[in-house]
């Protein structure tokens, strides 16, 4: 084990209440905190006793927060809101952060337009009873470059203090806040330690962080306000882009190898702290925990990794073998058949989770027909599901995109050479059955993904940002366009029967739509789609599933995996030529 960082910070909120508190009778004071709105109240209570009158709101989606804070909605007609438009970020980018109020505010005309690159919501709002008000919002952010030299703009905190006594001047400044403090220094503590030139660089690089902030459930879907969530995604996928800048690899690149990027984010105990270290895996067998025993066709949360090797032992077949880097056995088997073979896997982003069982529960219904020809491997990945399952002890609503991919930091599907590992599954059932057909079940985030100190969209997954429905993703060899296409229209019929789904689709492509625009796929039966020629793939045909899974539970995610099952079913009928 190896220390790179062990500090304490200051908590923004108390160094405010004291400098505030003493000297400042009869100012007013207004500050933007990534502090939930319990403690900014309080705050608000605790200056108004020192005679100072103070208004702190939300530095993270500003415009969100004065609707649920400030903006009296009970009646409202319309609200006409003119989005900054700033040269340094993409012309939406405001636009997406005010994502989900179109949702929100169900019965409003709501209309949003470009604006300037002044940092200012502008609200027009009409009342049901007549009343009219024009306000802004400010949406602080600093301008600077990012860890890759890029010009990057962020949300951060700011304060404004007028009216100070004995002459004072007024602050008007940025106030770099606790959070964006411990971020910088993991960053910069990561980038400036000697990591070497040989891939993995550690076997776990765990970053431990307690910090206050927001965490707000949404009534809408999945959707939640949570920066303790956000701060997880930035610091692994901004840590992710380092490596892959060390490595001389192109930002992006899926076969870097780092090790397992781990930021484990908490409410602090006492004052906000960071700790980032180096550790060996160990024995990490029971990392995951226990976790009840389900039944498949009703299961509302993942399965443990062990129910999932009993329910594939249960199904028979020949046996598939390979190893994580961890050490765990990887789950699959072949039955062969008569019918022409699919290869059907999930769990190759460990985080997304509904994909593990739909598999399952379309294998207990395929291979009671001998002639089918089946290779599955329902959880390709199981480290990362460990990993997953860890993290949710603690956060079990949130995305977990550290447990995305392997052990050795990369995703398996782009792994080639020596040392295969869990890959070495998927190679072997491609081998032994010559399918033309590989069934690919996976997730996305259930709702919105942020990396609010790296420029707030996701780099490289800026389409991913905000759920639209379940949708699925071909890829083919040029010369199988057409019954790709066929395909494709045999598994939407199917799933346009699923009336959930259709509404699920329907809810969230609005939201969507309002916020993002029109997206890039074609909707088929009421299900987006993705067509397009790849032949990176073995099979000439590849159909990736998404399904909004990242974290969902109960009724939610059984739809998940029926839905999961249904096109799982309906593309290897089809494939077969079984009339369903």
């Amino acid at each position: 084990m190896t220390v790179l960082l062990d500090r304490e910070a200051p908590r923004t909120l108390d160094a405010l209440l004291r400098d505030l508190s003493d000297g400042h009778h009869g100012a007013a004071v207004e500050a933007w905190l990534f502090e939930d709105e319990a403690a900014r109240r309080e705050a608000e209570t605790a200056l108004a006793g020192a005679g100072v009158s103070a208004r702190l709101r939300s530095a993270y989606k500003p415009l969100l927060h004065a609707f649920l804070e400030e903006i009296e909605t009970e009646g409202l007609a319309s609200a006409t809101i003119r989005y900054p438009v700033h040269p340094a970020a993409v012309p939406d980018r405001f636009l997406l952060e005010a994502y989900p109020l179109k949702a929100l505010l169900d019965g409003v005309e709501l209309r949003f337009e470009p604006g300037d690159e002044t940092l200012r919501y502008r609200v027009a709002l009409t009342w049901r009873d007549g009343r009219t008000l024009t306000t802004e919002v400010f949406a602080p952010n600093h301008l600077g470059n990012d860890h890759l030299d890029a010009a990057c703009l962020s949300p951060t905190g700011w304060l404004r203090v007028t009216g100070r006594p004995e002459g004072e001047p007024d602050r008007d400044e940025r106030l770099e806040t606790e959070v964006e403090g411990l971020f910088r220094t993991v960053v910069e503590t990561v980038q400036a330690h000697p990591w070497g030139g040989d891939e993995p660089y550690f076997e776990r690089l765990s970053i431990t962080v307690e910090a206050p902030a927001i965490e707000r459930v949404l009534p809408f879907h999945e959707e939640a306000v949570s920066l303790h969530e956000a701060l997880h995604e930035d610091l692994y996928f901004t840590l992710l882009e380092l490596f892959q800048r060390h490595s001389a690899r192109p930002l992006g690149d899926r076969k870097l190898q780092p090790g397992q990027i781990v930021p484990d984010i908490r409410s602090p105990a006492g004052a906000p702290r960071v700790r980032v270290e180096t550790v060996p895996f160990g024995d990490l067998s029971n990392e995951a925990g226990d976790w009840p025993e389900q039944a498949l066709d009703t299961a509302e949360a993942p399965l443990s990794i062990a129910q999932v090797h009993r329910e594939l032992a249960a199904l028979g077949g020949q046996p598939i073998l390979a190893r994580s880097r961890q050490g765990r056995a990887v789950p699959g088997l072949i039955r062969p058949g008569s019918r022409p073979a699919v290869v059907v896997t999930g769990g190759q982003h460990a985080n997304e989770t509904t994909g593990v069982v739909g598999a399952l529960r379309a294998a207990q219904q395929l291979l009671q027909d001998p002639e089918h020809h089946l290779a599955l491997i329902p959880l390709e990945n199981p480290d990362g599901y460990a990993l997953h399952q860890r993290l949710c002890r603690d956060n079990p609503r949130h995305m977990h995109h550290a447990a995305r991919y392997t052990a050795l930091g990369d995703d398996l599907e782009y792994r080639v050479g020596d040392g295969l590992y869990e890959r070495a599954a998927r190679s072997e059932a491609i081998a032994r059955t010559g399918a033309q057909l590989h069934v690919n079940l996976h997730g996305y985030p259930a709702h919105e993904w942020t990396r609010p100190f790296t420029g707030y969209l996701p780099r490289g997954f800026e389409m991913w940002t905000i759920p639209k429905g379940f949708f699925l993703i071909l890829r083919h060899h040029p010369e199988w366009a057409e019954p790709g296409m066929a395909l494709i229209e045999a598994i939407t019929r199917r799933l346009a029967r699923i009336e959930p789904l259709l509404e699920l689709n329907r809810m969230q492509l609005a939201a969507y739509g309002a916020h993002a625009g029109a997206g890039p796929f074609t909707v088929i039966n009421g299900i987006p789609c993705l067509i397009g020629p790849d032949e990176r793939h073995v099979p000439p045909l590849t159909l990736i599933t998404e399904y909004p899974d990242e974290t969902i539970y109960g009724d939610r995610f059984a739809l998940g995996h029926q839905v999961q099952m249904e096109t799982v079913l309906a593309a290897v009928e089809h494939h077969a030529g079984v009339v369903a």
